[in-house]
């Protein structure tokens, strides 16, 4: 008789995060780094919009994130595998940053 390791609910975060294809519609196809630590993206089902970024930057509770307090860090935003990155793979959850600018009504919205 083998011992088989007993069964686990399936991870949260797991179930929260959507399968990634390379067409998922929530996977950044642009970015653009604007003044006021703010970023412009297009996703590639269209949506797009703005990501204020200056209130999670300038939190105690800003983490990695601190690091883009340099502007000439926060400036090199690109998309990489379909998510904002930054030097020292530092990045955002795309599928999150979709979720909150298709909510907003303004097309803006704010990572705190």
């Amino acid at each position: 008789m083998t011992d088989t390791p007993p069964v686990h609910e399936r991870d949260a975060a797991f179930a929260e995060t959507p399968t990634a294809g390379p067409h998922a519609p929530w996977r950044v196809a642009s970015v653009k780094a604007l003044k006021g630590y703010r970023l412009w993206v297009r996703f590639r089902d269209g949506l797009e919009g703005i990501v204020e970024m200056g209130g999670l930057i300038a939190s105690p509770r800003a983490g990695l994130f601190a690091a883009l307090a340099d502007t000439d860090v926060f400036d090199q935003a690109s998309v990489h595998l379909g998510a904002v990155t930054w030097p020292d793979d530092l990045d955002i959850a795309p599928h999150a940053i979709h979720r909150a600018i298709k909510s907003s009504a303004s097309g803006v919205c704010a990572l705190v």
